[in-house]
C-alpha cells in the first residue's frame, strides 16, 4: 500500500477507543485521499501510478474503458464530485467534530443511494471499502440473524471475486484490512471462522458454458448441510464474471417452502448488472444484496455496499456478543444510524477514502438514471447486438456463451448482456493463460514502439484501452484457460445520451468504432506474437 494510503488508514486509532481525525486529514491531496482506504489492491505502483486493475488516482480521458467487470478508470465528472464533497466537508468541519460531520454525510449517501435505486427507506445500508469487505459483513450479520456459525453456499465460487474463497469462511482475504492492521491472508478472523461450500458454475463439458443442474446442485448442497443440523448461509450470483446468474427463482421457492427461516440468502450483485425491479424483489423476500459502485456504474475502485432487508434489521440492531474480528473490517459511520446500539460499539474511524470512492460512484450512478429508461434499454440492446456481431466475426476471438437469454421481465434494460467474455485463438485453438494475460496488459499500454508495420496499424497499437481482466478457467485433466471480457458500463451510456436522436445514435457508433479498434489491436498483437516469437514479446 502507499505510505500515504497506510498514513490516512492508521492514524486515526486512539488508544481510547476514538478516534484522533482533525480537520488536516481532509487537506491530504485528493488523488492520496481516493486511494488510501483500502488493501493493497488499491495502493498506486510507484512506477507507472496505477493500481492494480490498471487505473490511475486522477481521470485519464485518453484512455478507452471497456473493463466495468473489473474496474474503471475515474471519470472528470466524478473527479470534481469528490473534490467538491471534500470541500463542503471541510466547510461543515469548520463547525462541528470531523467524526459527527462525516457521520452525516454517509447517512445523507444512503437516502441518495436509496433514492437512485428506488429502494424503500426500510432498507438500510452498509458502506465498506469493497465488495469483499461487504461479504465479511453480511457474513457477521447472517451469524446473528441465523443465531449460529453457518455453512456458507457460494454460488459460482469458480467466477466470484478472488477474496471470496476466504471470506465465505470468515478469513482474512489480504495482507491488510481497510483500518490499516496487518493481518495474515487466509487466517481466520476472530469469531467468523466457518465453513464454506463451493458450487462452480463451469460445466464439465467441454467448450465454455454454464453449467445445466446448477439448480440441483445448490438443492443438494443445501439438503445435505441442512442434514448435518447445520444452518445456511447461501451466496446465489447476479451476475459472475461471465455475467451468468444461478440459482434460479424457481430453486429459490423450493428452498424457501422447504426450509423456511433456516436458510439467508445473500445476493452478490456486486456486478450491479441487475434492473431495479429484480433488487427490489430479492430484497422483498428478505435477502441481503451485496453491490458496489465500481463495477457496471463505472466509479473508482473500491466502493462496496451491503443492503439489509428491514426485517434483518430489527433483530441485528439488537445483537449480543460481537466477533472481534469485524471491529477491524467496519467504522461506525459504515453502519445505519438506525442501529444505535451496534454502531455504539464500533470506533469513531471515518474512511475519508471510502467516503470519497462513494461520491464519485454516487455521481456516476446519478447521471445514469437521469438518462430516459426507454434509450438505457435501446442502447444496451444496440451495444449488446454490434459486440456479439464483431466477436463472432473475428477469426482470432471465440464468445463464450452470456446470461441474455435467461433474463426476464425484471431485468428491464439488462435484457441485453453488458459483459462479452471471449477466448483467444490461434489455428482455431485457445491460446495460453500467459499470452491471454500479456494481451490484457498490452491493450493498456502504446505499443507502437513494439509494433513495425504500416501507420495505421500503429495508430491501433498506440491506442491504450482496458478490458476486463481475464477470467481464469480450469477443469480436472485439462489445461487451463483463460477468458477476456469486453464491458460495457454505465458512463458508456450516460455519455451516448443525447436528447437529439440522431446525435445519440452518432455517439453509439462512435462507441462500436471504438470497440472494433480493441478487437483489431488484439488480432494485431496476436498476429505479431505469431509472426515473430523471438523478437515481439508480449510479457511486457
Amino acid at each position: 500500500m502507499s505510505n500515504g494510503a497506510s498514513r490516512l488508514s492508521a492514524e486515526g486509532r486512539a488508544s481510547d477507543g476514538g478516534s484522533r481525525y482533525r480537520l488536516r486529514d481532509l487537506f491530504t491531496p485528493l488523488d492520496t485521499l481516493l486511494v488510501s482506504g483500502g488493501d493493497p489492491r488499491l495502493a498506486l505502483d510507484a512506477n507507472d501510478r496505477v493500481n492494480a486493475y490498471g487505473c490511475a488516482a486522477s481521470p485519464e480521458p485518453e484512455i478507452w474503458n471497456f473493463a466495468s467487470s473489473t474496474a474503471s478508470t475515474i471519470s472528470q465528472a466524478a473527479y470534481d464530485r469528490a473534490a467538491l464533497a471534500r470541500e463542503e466537508l471541510m466547510h461543515k468541519c469548520l463547525f462541528d467534530e470531523v467524526e459527527i460531520a462525516f457521520d452525516a454525510r454517509c447517512e445523507d449517501m444512503r437516502e441518495e443511494l436509496r433514492g437512485h435505486l428506488q429502494l424503500s427507506p426500510r432498507v438500510d445500508i452498509v458502506f465498506s471499502p469493497s465488495g469483499t469487505d461487504s461479504q465479511l459483513q453480511a457474513l457477521f450479520l447472517a451469524r446473528a440473524v441465523l443465531g449460529a456459525p453457518p455453512v456458507t453456499i457460494v454460488v459460482g465460487a469458480d467466477q466470484t471475486g478472488s477474496g471470496t474463497v476466504h471470506t465465505a469462511r470468515g478469513h482474512h482475504f489480504s495482507t491488510m484490512t481497510a483500518s490499516g492492521l496487518a493481518v495474515r491472508k487466509d487466517g481466520a478472523v476472530a469469531g467468523l471462522a466457518g465453513d464454506r461450500i463451493a458450487v462452480p458454475l463451469l460445466d464439465t463439458a467441454p467448450g465454455i458454458a454454464m453449467r445445466s443442474d446448477a439448480d440441483a446442485a445448490v438443492m443438494r448442497a443445501v439438503e445435505t448441510s441442512l442434514a448435518q443440523g447445520r444452518c445456511v448461509f447461501l451466496h446465489i450470483m447476479d451476475s459472475s464474471k461471465l455475467g451468468w446468474r444461478a440459482p434460479s427463482a424457481a430453486c429459490l421457492d423450493e428452498i424457501a417452502r422447504r426450509w423456511p427461516r433456516k436458510v439467508q440468502v445473500v445476493v452478490d450483485a456486486c456486478q450491479a448488472r441487475l434492473g431495479r425491479r429484480r433488487l427490489r424483489a430479492y430484497l422483498d423476500r428478505g435477502y441481503m444484496v451485496l453491490m458496489t459502485g465500481s463495477k457496471f456504474f463505472s466509479g473508482p475502485a473500491f466502493s462496496g455496499a451491503l443492503l439489509v432487508p428491514k426485517g434483518l434489521s430489527r433483530s441485528i440492531d439488537r445483537i449480543g456478543a460481537i466477533a472481534p474480528g469485524i471491529f477491524d473490517y467496519a467504522g461506525r459511520s459504515d453502519w445505519p444510524m438506525a442501529w444505535t446500539a451496534l454502531r455504539s460499539r464500533f470506533e469513531r474511524r471515518p474512511n475519508f477514502g471510502q467516503w470519497l470512492r462513494w461520491e464519485a460512484a454516487l455521481a456516476e450512478i446519478g447521471s445514469y438514471y437521469a438518462v430516459p429508461g426507454a434509450f438505457r434499454a435501446k442502447a444496451l440492446a444496440g451495444l449488446a447486438a454490434g459486440i456479439d456481431s464483431m466477436i463472432a466475426l473475428s477469426p482470432s476471438l471465440r464468445p463464450v456463451p452470456n446470461a441474455a437469454e435467461t433474463a426476464g421481465a425484471d431485468d428491464e434494460e439488462f435484457a441485453a448482456a453488458t459483459i462479452f467474455p471471449f477466448t483467444l485463438l490461434r489455428d482455431g485453438k485457445p491460446v495460453s493463460v500467459a499470452e491471454t494475460c500479456a494481451v490484457h496488459r498490452a491493450l493498456a499500454r502504446d505499443m507502437n514502439e513494439e509494433i513495425s508495420g504500416s501507420a495505421a496499424d500503429r495508430q491501433v497499437a498506440a491506442q491504450r484501452c482496458l478490458v476486463g481482466q481475464p477470467v481464469r478457467l480450469e477443469r480436472h485433466d485439462e489445461a487451463p484457460q483463460a477468458v477476456l471480457r469486453l464491458c460495457v458500463g454505465a458512463r458508456l451510456i450516460t455519455e451516448a445520451w443525447s436528447p437529439d436522436a440522431t446525435q445519440a445514435q452518432r455517439n453509439l457508433q462512435h462507441m462500436l468504432d471504438r470497440i472494433a479498434h480493441v478487437l483489431v489491436k488484439i488480432e494485431l498483437l496476436l498476429d505479431r506474437a505469431a509472426a515473430m516469437p523471438g523478437k515481439f514479446v508480449l510479457e511486457v
